[in-house]
């Protein structure tokens, strides 16, 4: 339940920034495939399906927030390269990690909702491994390669992603294994 204007303001921001970045991935993904990298694609379905995730506890956080609203979020646009759209991908990324995500996070703190602080946070540190991976996957295809994976496990409860393996408890919510969607070649 939220009580401040502000914290659902952010939280209504935050769902439609996650929103489009599910969105978005889910066609870089498409180009990713059709330009021959389908362990990108991979990952990009992967961590589409993580901000999904964000967004619905974003979405839930506002349980009692009802009504229409216009709701401003900001977002990478364009269809290029696969090179280009993972740059895009760690630039909203890193965005969200720098900028967003900390203040959003500081307003909820000082207004004293837990529920948004909660979603802000589990968002704020699945972020930092996007970047990451984004990162690396461009390197890759950079160099002309694919990406180097097997699978990529996102915990359903936070969205925290990881590459190759599963953990037994996710470190950003202590979720068990079972709370993990694999996504495999």
């Amino acid at each position: 339940m939220v009580n401040n204007d502000m914290t659902a303001q952010n939280l209504r921001s935050a769902f439609g920034g996650e929103s489009q970045a599910y969105q978005r991935y889910i066609v870089w993904s498409e180009k990713a495939k059709k330009d021959g990298f389908p362990n990108v694609s991979l990952l990009f379905k992967a961590i589409a399906h993580a901000e999904q995730v964000h967004a619905g506890n974003h979405f839930e956080a506002l349980d009692n927030c009802k009504g229409g609203f216009l709701v401003a979020s900001g977002a990478e646009f364009g269809l290029g390269s696969t090179a280009d759209n993972l740059e895009g991908a760690k630039a909203g990324e890193d965005f969200e990690i720098t900028q967003m995500y900390p203040t959003y996070n500081l307003v909820a703190k000082e207004q004293q909702e837990n529920e948004a602080v909660r979603s802000f946070h589990y968002a704020l540190e699945a972020e930092k491994t996007h970047s990451t991976l984004f990162c690396e996957a461009r390197k890759s295809v950079l160099s002309g390669d694919d990406y180097e994976l097997e699978s990529v496990s996102v915990c359903d409860v936070c969205g925290h992603t990881v590459k190759d393996g599963t953990p037994e408890k996710c470190p950003i919510c202590s979720a068990p294994k079972e709370e993990f969607t694999v996504f495999e070649k």
